[in-house]
């Protein structure tokens, strides 16, 4: 069967990562993503740098498996109206720049509707289209520091702490709701729209109890790992170099439980820890506790004893853990990708599942610098031989 967006078609003029990560996880779910860029001015992740154990573009990897690749010099003419002709034969155009650079490109809302009355248009950007705030650039950290989420993220006695990567992530699949939202809009009205997804406003949205808790006179503040109910709740060494556990007791039971596996069945009844509320009060003794405990057993398998006592704990995994995990690969979570060089690679499939006989996911690793323009440009665009020549010779295709 064919995945569920099988059929829809996107323009994606998206750069760096958290439009490109929305129009990654459209492609997964089936839609023909088309990614357009150029030689002169390539997306700043494509560039090659030493991260994750290879020289390769690791992090475009991440946000360009499955998507087609063509070349376009937006700077001339000529490239503005091949890039309007793309838009004319897809249902999406995609783009992540500042508020501004796409209207003066001769690429914006009204613009493309010229060219296809229904267009749904996605534009994301740290602000959004509109508001005093609208010029500012931003980056994950800054989204951030904005939404309120750094100052939240830390411990008491340190500074904020920014999002980076999966501030990015979150704007994504935020974008990607909206844009299925506007789909299923044109589909019942025949009507296109544009979708402004604001970067900051996403942030915000993710410490709206915060915001209630300020409003009802409160005080929220950096608590590190610390939660305002459960205690124990946190990340405690194990043994071995950088190796850690993640548990949290959610009731008087499970504290029960912890202290028989821990050999000490006297703190159960301890007054300091016998209550949720001693607990918390005394959550720094108990880590002290905790910690002596856990420092002396592997994490994996205290997390099996754990588990097996009713409380939910796992070991805090490196990537290479994750990336051979057997779960994740039998879900196709993580799946085995070629390359351009030829060789199989990890990576992060798309996060959910469907029925069987529609199957989704990664189907081809990152492409080349327009390795995809004999179908975009023959097949799609009916554009010959000579005419694509002359395009190419006055560095339109570039």
């Amino acid at each position: 069967m064919a995945k569920p967006l099988a059929g829809i078609r996107i323009a994606d003029f998206t750069v760096h990562n958290a439009g490109p990560f929305c129009t990654n996880l459209l492609s997964q779910l089936g839609a023909e993503v088309i990614k357009i860029e150029s030689a002169m001015r390539p997306d700043a992740f494509r560039k090659p740098h030493p991260v994750y154990g290879r020289m390769g573009p690791a992090t475009f990897d991440q946000v360009a498996s499955t998507k087609l690749s063509v070349r376009i010099n937006l700077k001339k003419s000529d490239g503005i109206a091949l890039a309007k002709r793309i838009v004319g034969v897809s249902d999406i155009a995609a783009e992540s720049f500042r508020p501004g650079v796409m209207d003066r490109l001769g690429l914006g809302y009204e613009a493309l509707k010229s060219v296809k009355d229904d267009i749904v248009m996605l534009s994301v950007s740290s602000s959004g289209q509109s508001g005093p705030d609208s010029h500012f650039a931003g980056y994950a950290p800054l989204f951030g520091a904005w939404g309120g989420l750094g100052e939240l993220t830390g411990y008491e006695d340190g500074p904020p702490v920014e999002i980076r990567h999966v501030m990015d992530h979150t704007v994504g699949m935020h974008a990607a709701t909206a844009v299925m939202a506007a789909l299923h809009r044109r589909r019942a009205t025949g009507k296109g729209s544009h979708v402004d997804v604001a970067a900051r406003e996403v942030a915000a949205a993710l410490v709206g109890d915060m915001m209630l808790l300020a409003a009802a006179g409160g005080s929220p503040a950096r608590r590190g790992n610390a939660h305002p109910r459960m205690a124990p709740h946190g990340v405690y060494p194990a043994q071995g170099e950088d190796r850690w556990l993640a548990l949290a007791v959610t009731s008087d039971a499970e504290w029960s439980a912890l202290a028989d596996l821990m050999g000490r069945s006297e703190l159960a009844s301890d007054a300091r820890f016998s209550k949720e509320a001693d607990r918390q009060e005394n959550r720094f003794a108990i880590d002290a506790i905790v910690s002596e405990w856990t420092a002396g057993k592997d994490a994996g398998e205290a997390a099996a004893q754990l588990q097996q006592a009713g409380i939910g704990a796992h070991a805090s995994w490196t990537t290479p853990e994750i990336a051979s995990d057997d779960h994740l690969r039998m879900r196709r979570a993580i799946v085995e990708v070629a390359e351009p060089d030829g060789k199989l690679r990890a990576a992060v499939g798309v996060p959910m599942r469907l029925s069987k006989g529609s199957e989704i996911g990664i189907d081809r690793g990152t492409p080349k610098l327009g390795e995809h323009e004999d179908h975009v440009y023959g097949e799609l665009l009916g554009m010959g031989r000579d005419e694509r020549r002359a395009l190419e010779d006055a560095e339109v295709i570039y």
